[in-house]
């Protein structure tokens, strides 16, 4: 079994991915979903199973990922259950790349899945308006401020401070949705414009329903291996450069700044370990449960200064040097919960030439290199940065 010598690292390379069903899908279980996804991303790495020693999973079972791992038929010997919401993914990719790197383990699965959509249509479970009661959390929601609250107040603050309009706003979603209708996967394709957004119900100002992500149900699954197993996988690889995780706050009181997100210091951490600039990434994938997560995690990864965000997504050329959620994102693609995984197989998809919808190329036609996925988790509590490239 491979292993590290001395103080070598080993590369760490993506060498599977996959979606499940993905969409509307009622008849599933979360659990099947997972074994769907897993089994795809294994057949894209072509290798066998033997190889998986290490399991991440968050979001399913009482003694998650063990419960996942028994239904996979996989017997683990590294296991990470990090919850983050929905940075999650991202998180656990740093900690799996660390793992092998260091020779603790050799391959590591990361899958999700969730039927949350199934399960509200079919009266399974309610919607979430909070996470609870229970910790600091009781300090805010016996006031009513619920999630989407939280987001809400720190999009009104960004406005407030930088001038951010609500056009600027909903130009977020329209460019989500016309990446998402060149995307067959994608759950909602139809266009819509600045002022459909703007008039749409409102959920919680300044939000209406259209910047707030869908609800869908589907998974994913990531693989990660060891150098030594990518001579004999099936697809190129598409190499882990640079990870970085920061934990902010859970009360809302203890946010220093609702104009700063965790992406500030995880993206930092991330393009100093893969030794790249923001400069030089040509994609990325971010997480965009609602609009102002993309506008202000743009700025805090530094690909625009503070309060640019809004002017980037109005501004063509600069979406097109740097196009951003090429799926469609959470806002019109797919989003079953934790979302963050789907970013990591959307930029290995489009580093690798393979996205079924809009495919990033150079000027010359090339392929891009680089790539950001970047998850963010609770109300901009966590974060978890991937830098990913070809070389």
């Amino acid at each position: 079994m491979p292993t590290t010598s001395g103080d070598r690292r080993r590369r760490v390379a993506v060498v599977g991915i996959s979606l499940s069903d993905c969409g509307r899908v009622d008849e599933a279980t979360p659990y099947a979903l997972h074994a769907q996804a897993a089994r795809r991303a294994l057949a894209d790495s072509g290798l066998d199973r033997s190889v998986i020693d290490g399991l991440a999973s968050a979001g399913l079972g009482t003694l998650a990922p063990v419960e996942v791992a028994e239904y996979l038929g996989l017997r683990p010997r590294w296991v990470d259950s990090t919850a983050v919401g929905g940075a999650t993914w991202e998180v656990m990719a740093a900690h799996a790349a660390d793992a092998i790197a260091t020779g603790r383990a050799n391959a590591v699965l990361l899958v999700y899945g969730s039927t949350a959509r199934a399960d509200i249509k079919a009266r399974r479970r309610t919607s979430n308006l909070s996470f609870g009661a229970r910790g600091p959390l009781q300090f805010e929601v016996p006031y009513g401020h619920t999630l989407i609250a939280k987001y809400a107040m720190a999009a009104r603050r960004h406005m407030h401070e930088y001038g951010t309009t609500l056009e600027q706003l909903a130009e977020v979603a329209v460019q989500a949705r016309a990446n998402a209708a060149l995307n067959p996967e994608a759950m909602f394709r139809d266009p819509v414009t600045v002022d459909e957004v703007l008039s749409g119900p409102m959920i919680a100002d300044p939000f209406t329903k259209l910047h707030c992500c869908i609800r869908s149900d589907g998974g994913c699954a990531v693989l990660l291996a060891a150098e030594e197993y990518v001579p004999d996988t099936a697809k190129a690889p598409v190499w882990v450069l640079g990870t970085g995780e920061y934990v902010s706050h859970t009360t809302m009181s203890e946010w220093e700044d609702f104009t700063v997100s965790p992406a500030a210091v995880s993206g930092r951490l991330a393009f100093e370990r893969a030794g790249v600039t923001p400069a030089d990434i040509e994609l990325a994938e971010i997480y965009d449960a609602f609009t102002y997560m993309t506008l202000v995690t743009l700025e805090d990864l530094g690909f625009c200064a503070k309060g640019e965000g809004g002017a980037f997504f109005q501004d063509k050329d600069r979406r097109e040097r740097l196009p951003v959620n090429t799926d469609g994102g959470g806002l019109s693609a797919c989003h079953p919960g934790m979302r963050g995984l789907f970013l990591l197989v959307e930029a290995v998809r489009q580093l690798r030439g393979e996205a079924p919808g809009l495919q990033v190329r150079r000027p010359d036609g090339s392929l891009p290199e680089l790539a950001v996925a970047s998850g963010t988790g609770g109300w901009f509590c966590s974060s978890g940065t991937v830098v990913l490239g070809r070389g």
